[in-house]
Formats: structure tokens, C-alpha cells, sequence
């Protein structure tokens, strides 16, 4: 597709993988674009059973490529741009755009899985991750909430205060941690095998039994998705807009910065 993204379906089956391993497959806006693409590319395969969904070189994603996103006000705003609060826009597409294939998809994660990549693996149904895998909702380092379309994953997979906690403090926690929390589905020295075997396990069962489990769980397990995608985005904007947030990003780079009374939430 993309030097950014390779797909191919063997058996059935999408296997998907970050390709930017120079970068720690950091998310720059060509790498978004390539994730959408390859979502609507294997939306539209009439004979996909599934989708495993990995990271080439160390890690799986270590997040949004700050420098390569920010350096053009005209970046951002194709990433934050939506016409209807409620609906994804590019940037929360990278997560939601996985919950909507009617076909389970496993994420394979090893290495870092932060801010971005993290949100991203949310958007998977199942997660298979190595035992030093480190995990972590890394926006709140830079005075941001997580606006990927994480939140939806994040409040359905885990109870609410360790959600809060992890959005809130910004913390690494480790693959046992996150299995403990049910953050990660399981481990294994090999998760990617791990992936094939719980997929072809999968692949027994009726797909039409398969998309309508999924469809019922995301439609009906927590309500309110095109809620959280409107107020996601508009907090996200008001703390873009903010001075605190331009503090606490100049507080992450080891520079001394007092925070400035909160605004009215």
C-alpha cells in the first residue's frame, strides 16, 4: 500500500504491519493516511475472515512523531478535522477504523506501545503482547487527553479508575500489568504465533456468527460511542488552545514551568 503500512490476505486472513522501523513506526501524518487506506482496502475484501495487525523493528508504535506532525499548523488540522462532532476524523480513525471491520482483529505488540500506538492496539479486539512489552496513554506527558479513539476501548476494557489513572498520570505499566488490568488479552515469548493459533481457532466458527458478535458488543456494550468521539475532540481543542498545555509540554522537555490556574471545565 504505503512504505508506511504493508497488507497482505493470505487465507483469508489480513496481515497488517507497520512499516516505519527507523522511526520506531511513530505516527506522521503519511503513516495515518496509510492505516485508513489499508482499513478501506481490506473493508472492501469480500472474502477477509480476519486481521492481524503487527509492527516491524523494535517496536510496535511508539506514538505520534511530534516533530513531523507539528511542524505544519496544516497537519494537525487534517488530523483533527471532522464535519460532524460524532464522527471519527483521521486521527481517531486509526483506532475506530479496526472496531468497524466485521471481521475480529489481534493486534501483535512488543517493545514500546505508547500514546498513539497504544490508542492504535485499542482498536483491536484481541491484543497478544511479549513479556517486556511497556505500555502507556502518553499524552497526558504533554497536557492532552488521549483523542485517538482509545477512550472507547479504554472504558470497556478496564474499570474505571485504573482508565483514569493510566489517561491521567501518563504512567508506563509493564505486560504483566496491563494483562492484570485487561489491558492485554495474553502473553507469550511468540505472540505473533500466539495471534495465528487463537485466529485459526477463529476460523472454525460461522463468519456471519463472528460479525454479529462483534457488532453486538461494539453497538451495544457501552452506548454512547458517537458521544465520546464529539466531546473526545472538543476537549482535546480547548486544551491545544490552552496555555497549559504549551507549559506542559515545555515541563516534559526538562524546562522549568509553572502551571497557570485551570480554566472552567
Amino acid at each position: 500500500m504505503d512504505e508506511r503500512v504493508s497488507v497482505r490476505i493470505e487465507g483469508g486472513i489480513g496481515y497488517v504491519c507497520l512499516q516505519r522501523p527507523e522511526k520506531r513506526n511513530a505516527l506522521d501524518l503519511k503513516m495515518f493516511k496509510a492505516i485508513v487506506a489499508v482499513q478501506k482496502r481490506l473493508a472492501r475484501a469480500p472474502d477477509l475472515r480476519g486481521v492481524i495487525l503487527s509492527g516491524a523493528g523494535e517496536d510496535f508504535c511508539s506514538g505520534l512523531d511530534v516533530r513531523s506532525v507539528t511542524q505544519a499548523p496544516t497537519q494537525v488540522l487534517r488530523l483533527l478535522w471532522k464535519w460532524w462532532p460524532a464522527r471519527a476524523n483521521l486521527a481517531q480513525r486509526v483506532c475506530t477504523g479496526w472496531r468497524d471491520l466485521p471481521v475480529p482483529v489481534m493486534a501483535v505488540l512488543h517493545g514500546r506501545c505508547w500514546g498513539g500506538g497504544l490508542q492504535i492496539a485499542l482498536g483491536a479486539d484481541f491484543r497478544f503482547a511479549t513479556p517486556d512489552c511497556d505500555l502507556s496513554v502518553m499524552e497526558g506527558r504533554w497536557g492532552l487527553l488521549p483523542d485517538m479513539g482509545g477512550n472507547l476501548a479504554l472504558r470497556e476494557q478496564l474499570r474505571q479508575d485504573q482508565a483514569l489513572w493510566l489517561a491521567m498520570s501518563a504512567d508506563s505499566v509493564d505486560a504483566e500489568q496491563a494483562k492484570a488490568m485487561g489491558l492485554v488479552t495474553d502473553l507469550a515469548a511468540d505472540p505473533m504465533a500466539l495471534a495465528r493459533s487463537r485466529m485459526a481457532q477463529l476460523m472454525e466458527r460461522s463468519p456471519d456468527a463472528l460479525a454479529a458478535t462483534k457488532r453486538l458488543f461494539r453497538r451495544h456494550g457501552v452506548p454512547g460511542q458517537g458521544r465520546v468521539m464529539a466531546a473526545e475532540s472538543w476537549s482535546q481543542l480547548r486544551l491545544l488552545l490552552g496555555r497549559n498545555q504549551r507549559i506542559a509540554t515545555a515541563r516534559s522537555q526538562g524546562k522549568s514551568r509553572e502551571y497557570q490556574p485551570k480554566a472552567r471545565w
